[in-house]
């Protein structure tokens, strides 16, 4: 088996095989749809705030409320698909995710989005692990790592795109329609996902109903704690029972696996050297690049005055780069490398953030900050898919599910942290009262966001060169 080969079970080649597009279209379409979802409300606020009349607390959680379950239940969501169906948990993840839209749409009042927006999250973390799961046992040996490259540039389409459909839908036609195009999208996913894509199980049948509860409440506790962190106070008293009681029930989740006949996460998992690894370079890259890309949308709107469509307009170079970059990583990794391609990624990605917090200024050119958009755009690209191959090929084919999962879930995890922590260093030098002020915070937050993916750049390295996925062991 070559280094970025999956293994396939022995009657795998005996079925016949659904046609290429088909299945990149019946797991590429729902995934989409949830990294869309995840940041296309953000430019219709201030006209959602106007429509239904939210308080900025509510225009909060218009966001978070998505984020929270979406962070919490993507191990969970993984845990139970292996369990009872991984084709069953997604399609009746894209079909909850549709009604949910739907009632995002007709909400009148603001706890009703809120409430649908929540909704949409925990649907979501059912859709986002299983959609990788679904494709790579799908499609033959020597198509996988290009297909799953395509999977990686349609991720990253979803989130580089959301601001943009989110300002062009609320300016040409009503900020519901942000959210009614999810329900015809959602029913022609469900037809296909019924359609072209074969159920499958883990290893485990039977279902850890006390882990199920430590992890999701563990996690959901730790990433609201770190979402309030920068507003409250990470001393205040809410945020630090809420990070303590986090890290108390991880810990318990940790020693009642170690103990379960039938762990939803089997601790072994990270026993496998590209596994562990490459979970801890999944944790650097999401926490350093999208903490950075937090305070970098807003400087086009903060310092330049630009429109919320404007300025994701702008980011463009930058975040549509990975939509080409990903699935050509992944047709090239058997001849390269997935340690290399990793490696590579990281170090352009923190190379083009130390760029941009050098250059960045109040009289800052967009002309200059393009080749430094499309650097960390490359990067990001020759990272999405390398990092989504290493930990499947890693692991035995029955525990890829609850491997994509835990991946999932730490890459969102640290997309909250790396907001959280880069959002405390802005604060601590700058903040919003004027222009210098916003440089002044932005210029060392995006260095922090920097160092931390120099680090996974570093780590990148002791990747193996060919990741085993032999037996699981007890």
């Amino acid at each position: 088996m070559t280094a970025t080969t999956l293994e396939r079970p022995a009657a795998e080649p005996a079925r016949k095989a659904r046609p290429l597009a088909w299945v990149l279209a019946a797991t590429g379409i729902p995934i989409f749809m949830v990294t869309l979802d995840n940041l296309v409300v953000t430019t219709a606020l201030p006209t959602i705030r106007s429509s239904i009349g939210a308080s900025i607390t509510d225009l909060q959680w218009f966001v978070n409320a998505y984020t929270l379950p979406f962070a919490a239940f993507l191990l969970t969501a993984a845990a139970l698909g292996d369990r009872i169906g991984r084709r069953r948990m997604f399609i009746g993840g894209i079909a909850l995710f549709t009604l949910a839209s739907a009632a995002a749409a007709l909400a009148a009042e603001p706890w009703q989005l809120t409430a649908a927006r929540a909704v949409q999250g925990l649907a979501g973390a059912a859709v986002a692990p299983l959609s990788l799961t679904l494709l790579a046992q799908a499609v033959p040996d020597r198509l996988r790592n290009a297909s799953v490259g395509i999977w990686g540039g349609i991720s990253g389409l979803g989130v580089a795109v959301g601001p943009v459909v989110g300002g062009a839908v609320t300016e040409g036609l009503d900020w519901t329609w942000i959210f009614w195009l999810n329900v015809p999208v959602g029913v022609i996913a469900v037809v296909l996902a019924a359609v072209v894509l074969r159920d499958s199980r883990g290893g485990a049948s039977k279902l850890d109903p006390l882990g199920l509860v430590l992890s999701a409440s563990g996690m959901l506790l730790l990433v609201w704690g770190v979402i309030d962190g920068p507003d409250r106070g990470w001393t205040s008293g809410r945020v630090a029972s809420m990070l303590i009681a986090g890290l108390v029930l991880i810990g318990l989740f940790v020693a009642w696996q170690r103990r379960a006949s039938a762990p939803m996460m089997p601790l072994r998992l990270f026993r496998a050297r590209g596994f562990s690894l490459v979970s801890v370079v999944t944790l650097t890259f999401s926490a350093g690049t999208f903490g950075a890309v937090f305070l970098l949308a807003q400087f086009f709107q903060v310092v330049q005055g630009l429109s919320p469509l404007d300025a994701g307009l702008r980011t463009l170079p930058w975040t549509l780069a990975p939509m080409v970059v990903a699935p050509l990583a992944g047709i090239f990794a058997d001849r390269i490398g997935l340690r290399t391609l990793i490696a590579t990624g990281q170090a352009l990605l923190a190379g083009a953030l130390f760029w941009i917090a050098t250059v960045t200024a109040a009289d800052t050119t967009y002309s200059s900050l393009v080749p430094a958009f499309v650097m960390a755009g490359i990067g990001m690209g020759l990272t999405f898919a390398p990092i989504s191959t290493m930990a499947l090929a890693s692991v035995p084919e029955a525990e890829r599910g609850v491997a994509s999962g835990a991946n999932n879930t730490i890459r969102e995890f640290g997309v909250a942290a790396g907001v959280a922590v880069l959002a405390s260093v802005f604060s601590s030098y700058g903040g919003y009262t004027s222009l210098d002020a916003f440089i002044d915070g932005v210029v060392p937050a995006v260095y922090v966001g920097s160092a931390v993916v120099a680090v996974g750049a570093l780590i990148a390295l002791a990747l193996p060169g060919r990741p085993s996925s032999g037996p699981a062991k007890s």
